[in-house]
């Protein structure tokens, strides 16, 4: 059996979204998390519709040579074997400081039990691991990319 590319994905949405013209190819392929079981819990929360926000350390574009997310985006979303799951649309972009991250953003990223505390616990771990291995010290300073997103294919 053929494992399901991006592409390929990408394609039947196109499919079943005549409004994009066959040319509009903007989409970027990504999991959340960095690790496998993390992309699977995530993406679990994504499809139940209890995850409809994540975040982003800024300086991790910067470093990647990235664009910013910006509303309108497209992402293909995949599993943690890598197989595309869903699609989904950036609705909504915020850059803030971590100290300013909102209860609200906690609460939409559908993670832990809703709240801001544990949101900053999990981040912060995870952010100050990122930076890290930039040799960047991650501080409550540093801007966060808040996305809020739909699922539009799955």
């Amino acid at each position: 059996m053929t494992k399901l590319t991006a592409a390929n994905y990408w394609r039947m949405f196109q499919a079943e979204n005549p409004q994009l013209s066959a040319d509009y190819q903007a989409y970027q392929t990504w999991s959340f998390g960095n690790s496998a079981a993390m992309a699977d819990e995530l993406l679990a929360l994504v499809l139940s519709g209890e995850k409809r926000a994540t975040a982003s350390l800024y300086q991790l574009y910067r470093w990647t040579n990235e664009p910013l997310p910006q509303v309108g985006d497209h992402s293909i979303i995949q599993d943690g074997a890598q197989t595309p799951s869903c699609i989904i649309e950036t609705t909504a972009v915020t850059v803030v400081p971590f100290a300013q991250v909102t209860p609200e953003h906690a609460r939409l990223e559908g993670e832990g039990d809703l709240s801001l505390e544990y949101w900053r616990e999990v981040h912060w771990q995870y952010f100050s691991h990122e930076a890290a291995a930039a040799h960047h010290h991650f501080g409550e300073d540093d801007l966060v990319v808040c996305e809020e997103f739909k699922v539009v294919y799955r």
